[in-house]
């Protein structure tokens, strides 16, 4: 499988329209997204990310190790019977990412972590067939480093994807907030979360090969937008644990 270049950039609201606006030529809103009161073709992010005691993946990240991994259990907008949640492994090289993923019931996600058996529970589907063994993975990480559920982060997603190049996705994550230590069945609860950023939201894109497609390069330069090494999961520990964080 291909890896994906991600590229993320911390960008002032201000700029939220005329980037729309700038994009618009070159992409489409995601199938995923729903438009809400004011037009805007968007859905809620819930995941909550997984650490050990001594907070390993916290900290590769700040040591800036090259290859990471992280572990996380995502669902989407608000809860509802029979919705689906995914367990995901994020693997990053530098600038590049894959992703192992599979899908289960959030209501049989208690069930899974008490019996360990991902085969009765992954949900089979033609586009992940390595769910399975992607489960797999990921409890045997979870089990190796006795990981535990650390970090709810919760956000606003408006995601398009490139009209000429569909491997190239641009998302704005808008209303970043988060809680630490949130026990799964709390995915879909709101209460005392904390807002990692004040005035900003995180564009990404994400492509595939070596170069950026030239309209998204562009549009980088023409708003004069510097990459980061954002992680939402470090941010959002941070913003409950130290403080003396400054938000932008």
């Amino acid at each position: 499988m291909l890896l994906r270049y991600e590229r993320k950039y911390l960008v002032p609201n201000s700029l939220m329209d005329a980037l729309r606006k700038r994009l618009i030529t070159f992409v489409r809103p995601d199938s995923f997204t729903s438009v809400n009161e004011k037009g805007i073709n968007q859905y809620t992010v819930r995941s909550i990310y997984f650490d050990s005691n001594d907070l390993i993946s916290y900290y590769e990240k700040g040591d800036g190790i090259m290859f990471r991994r992280k572990f996380r259990v995502r669902g989407y907008d608000n809860y509802c019977n029979g919705c689906k949640v995914v367990f995901e492994i994020k693997r990053k090289i530098e600038d590049r990412i894959r992703k192992h993923r599979a899908f289960m019931l959030f209501d049989d996600v208690e069930n899974v972590f008490a019996s360990g058996d991902v085969e009765k529970f992954v949900i089979k589907d033609n586009k992940y067939t390595e769910g399975v063994e992607d489960a797999k993975r990921f409890f045997y990480h979870i089990v190796k480093y006795q990981f535990k559920p650390t970090v709810l982060i919760v956000y606003d997603r408006e995601a398009y994807h490139g009209k000429f190049d569909s491997g190239t996705r641009i998302t704005f994550d808008k209303n970043i907030r988060s809680r630490t230590y949130t026990p799964l069945k709390e995915l879909y609860c709101d209460n005392n979360l904390k807002y990692l950023f004040d005035s900003h939201f995180i564009l990404e894109i994400k492509y595939y090969g070596d170069n950026m497609p030239s309209w998204a390069k562009s549009l980088v330069e023409e708003f004069k937008l510097r990459h980061e090494a954002l992680s939402k999961y470090t941010i959002g520990y941070d913003v409950n644990n130290l403080k003396s964080l400054q938000l932008y």
